[in-house]
C-alpha cells in the first residue's frame, strides 16, 4: 500500500494494521490497510481483502450507532479509506464483555474474580454469559502490550475525569448493547468488543471502528447453549483463531518467540474466514474492491475537498 502525502498533511501515523494521515487541523484519512496484528505483533504477510472488510463493517456500525453518540466518520471514498473528524484521544481503550473469554478467561481460569475492577461470579465456564455487561478498561499504548487498568487508577492518572468516565462507560454499555441487537438479528452473539474515544472541544466523540473481527468476538446463536452444556467448544466469527493458530506454533508475541511462517493457503483461509464475517453481520454479499493507488488518491482528495469547505 503507497504511502500517500496529501496537500494540508499535518502529521502521520502508522499503526499496527492502519495507516492515519492528519490533514490540517480538524481532519484526518484512516486507511485500513491488509496488514494483520495479533498479540501487538504484525504478522509476515497481509490478508487480502480484510481492510475493505474492516473499513465497511466499522462504518456500517457507526452508522448504526450515530443516534446513541456522536461519531468521527463523515466519509468513505474508497473500498479501504474512512475521512472523518480529528478527536482528541483518550489514551483507553474500553473493553466490554458479555461472555468469560479471551482474557477473561485466561484471568478467571487462574483463580482471579477481579479484572479492571469489575467483579466476576463464581461457577462460570468459559464462553458464558455474564450476568450484565462489564467493563474492562485497558491503556492505550503508543507501543508494545496495552495494560489492565481500572476505572478509579483512570481517574486516578488523569486519564478521564470522573464526569468523562461516567459518560464513556454510559456509551460503552450502550453502544455494546445495539451491538448485540444487531448480531442477533443475523444469529449471532456479540461476546466482547472494544470502544475508543476522543474529544472534539467538550464533545466526547467514538473513534475508530467498531464491531469488526480485529476489535469484536462474535459466536453463533444457533447451536450455543447446547454447546456450552455439552462442554463443546463454540462456533465464533473473530480474530481469535489467528491467536489460536499461533498458540499452538508456540508465538504469543513474547521475547524470544519467532513469528511462524503463513502459508498460501493460510492467508487464503483468514481472507475467507473475515469475509464470511462481513457477510454475516452485514447480511449482504461481499464485493471485493481494488482500486489503484491513483484512484485511491484521487477520491480522498475529492472527499476532503467537499467536507472540509462545508
Amino acid at each position: 500500500m503507497a504511502n500517500f502525502d496529501f496537500p494540508g498533511q499535518s502529521n502521520f501515523y502508522k499503526g499496527k494494521v492502519r495507516d492515519v494521515y492528519f490533514i490540517g487541523r480538524d481532519w484526518l484519512v484512516m486507511i485500513a490497510s491488509d496488514r494483520i496484528s495479533a498479540f501487538d505483533v504484525i504478522l509476515p504477510r497481509p490478508i487480502p481483502f480484510k481492510g475493505q472488510v474492516l473499513n465497511q463493517i466499522a462504518s456500517y456500525m457507526l452508522d448504526q450507532t450515530k443516534n446513541i453518540c456522536p461519531n468521527w466518520l463523515v466519509d468513505v471514498p474508497a473500498p479501504n479509506v474512512s475521512v472523518g473528524k480529528k478527536c482528541q484521544p483518550f489514551k483507553i481503550e474500553l473493553v466490554v464483555r458479555g461472555n468469560l473469554v479471551g482474557h477473561a478467561w485466561r484471568t478467571y481460569s487462574s483463580g482471579k474474580r477481579i479484572l479492571c475492577g469489575a467483579s466476576m461470579p463464581d461457577g462460570l465456564k468459559e464462553n458464558d454469559p455474564f450476568p450484565v455487561p462489564i467493563i474492562t478498561p485497558s491503556t492505550k499504548a503508543e507501543a508494545g502490550h496495552d495494560e489492565d487498568i481500572s476505572p478509579d487508577e483512570i481517574i486516578e492518572k488523569g486519564l478521564s475525569t470522573k464526569a468523562e468516565w461516567d459518560v464513556l462507560s454510559k456509551y460503552a454499555l450502550q453502544l455494546f448493547e445495539r451491538g448485540k441487537s444487531i448480531a442477533a438479528k443475523r444469529g449471532l452473539i456479540l461476546a466482547d468488543t472494544k470502544y475508543e474515544f476522543g474529544k472534539i472541544g467538550d464533545d466526547i466523540y467514538l473513534m475508530d471502528e467498531i464491531h469488526t473481527p480485529d476489535s469484536s468476538r462474535y459466536f453463533y446463536a444457533d447451536g450455543f447453549a447446547q454447546r456450552q452444556q455439552a462442554g463443546d467448544r463454540q462456533r465464533q466469527l473473530s480474530k481469535e483463531f489467528v491467536r489460536e493458530w499461533l498458540i499452538e506454533k508456540n508465538f504469543m508475541g513474547k521475547e524470544g518467540q519467532v513469528v511462524p511462517a503463513m502459508s498460501d493457503e493460510w492467508v487464503n483461509t483468514i481472507s475467507h474466514r473475515y469475509i464470511e464475517l462481513y457477510e454475516k453481520v452485514i447480511g449482504e454479499k461481499f464485493d471485493p474492491q481494488q482500486l489503484s493507488d491513483e484512484e485511491t488518491y484521487d477520491r480522498i482528495i475529492t472527499s476532503l475537498k467537499k467536507h472540509s469547505s462545508t
